[in-house]
């Protein structure tokens, strides 16, 4: 199986992912099974700290993947119509909510608002 270079660096994300997921599963059980301190402010930070940044990252892998198609057409479509600049832009920019999106819920879950 050939793999190229944007699979590599998924399967490379997600390897990573999946480490940190487990890691702190396995650290979290440790520290019940050995009978420490388990106040809510303990293990609930690190955890929601993962959960801000896969929100956050999630948000701008989905940003750049949805731009680089638009981005390509779009400079295709303005070479032959410059008129259509602003529609071309007006495109370009509405993926811009999926990281502003991840952004506000990482802050929610940093803050503890939910």
């Amino acid at each position: 199986m050939v793999l190229n270079k944007r699979s590599k660096l998924s399967l490379i994300i997600i390897t990573a992912g999946l480490t940190i997921g487990l890691s702190t599963f396995f650290t979290t059980h440790a520290a019940f099974a050995a009978g420490a301190a388990t106040s809510n402010g303990d293990l609930t930070k690190p955890l929601l700290a993962v959960a801000a940044a896969i929100a956050i990252a999630g948000g701008l892998i989905g940003t750049g993947n949805a731009q680089q198609g638009i981005g390509a057409a779009g400079m295709g479509i303005i070479a032959e119509k410059p008129e259509k600049f602003g529609q071309v832009l007006f495109f370009f920019v509405i993926p811009e909510t999926l990281w502003i999106i991840g952004f506000v819920l990482g802050i929610i879950l940093l803050l503890g608002i939910l």
